[in-house]
């Protein structure tokens, strides 16, 4: 075996993966997705990096400036937001961080207690869990793809955000994902999920294909807290996590 081959190999191995579909493109952002055509030998091109847009036609004339100066407004309202009673024990809002023209957006439930620390998405456990996942599984750096939660506020003792909670930060995350326009959004988890697709199902009947949020796909699977829990999900999380990238590489 070649030791470029060797190297994705083991980050595979790394990051929980231990079976890949015949057929299934390795995740690195150079490899175009299984089944797309042969390029033409007389018109060489280079495969679009699936953690950054290349265009989108819900975006007009705008720039990644434009959409970071949105960014940057839903995350100053966040910080000063007391819709709910969330914010009473706050430490810090968490609006959300990474590439205001990411063509990825993972999207989670909630804060826990080093994100509120930290103001910072994903960034205990679950959140190198989630690291891994984007670098040595994806093969992007976490700052390509972009970050956040359902409500922007950590809900004590990291139980499930209540109903309220949800509503009042749902503007944040709508503006949000208008402004960003990415070519998919992967959910994190079943509330994250169920808020997206306006549905009480389970998780276990939302995963496994793509759905629709306003016309961006999206492609619910389990939480990487979840994951920590229960390393047996870490496979269908992988074929999930797959769909993702064949859809970001999708001119």
């Amino acid at each position: 075996m070649d030791p470029a081959a060797r190297r994705v190999l083991q980050s595979l191995l790394d990051a929980g993966v231990r079976h890949v579909p015949i057929g299934v493109a390795a995740p690195c952002p150079d490899v175009a997705a299984a089944g797309d055509p042969p390029p033409d030998p007389a018109a060489p091109r280079t495969p679009p990096d699936p953690g950054r847009e290349q265009s989108s036609p819900s975006r007009g004339s705008t720039t990644p400036a434009d959409r970071g100066a949105v960014l940057a407004e839903v995350a100053r309202q966040a910080a000063d937001c007391t819709a709910c009673k969330l914010c009473e024990r706050r430490t810090q809002a968490v609006p959300g961080e990474g590439a205001p023209d990411a063509s990825i957006v993972f999207v989670g439930e909630g804060p826990g207690a080093d994100e509120d620390r930290s103001g910072r998405p994903f960034v205990g456990p679950a959140g190198q869990l989630l690291d891994d996942i984007i670098t040595k599984g994806m093969g992007l750096r976490r700052e390509d793809v972009f970050i956040c939660n359902i409500v922007k506020c950590r809900p004590p003792g990291n139980r499930d955000p209540q109903p309220d909670e949800v509503a009042a930060c749902s503007d944040f995350l709508e503006r949000q994902l208008l402004a960003i326009g990415p070519r998919v959004i992967c959910a994190l988890g079943a509330n994250a999920a169920r808020l997206l697709l306006q549905t009480d199902a389970p998780l276990g009947r939302l995963r496994g294909r793509a759905a629709d949020w306003r016309g961006i796909p999206v492609i619910p699977t389990y939480h990487p807290a979840y994951l920590l829990r229960s390393p047996e999900a870490k496979r269908p999380t992988w074929e999930d996590i797959q769909k993702v990238m064949h859809i970001a590489r999708t001119p």
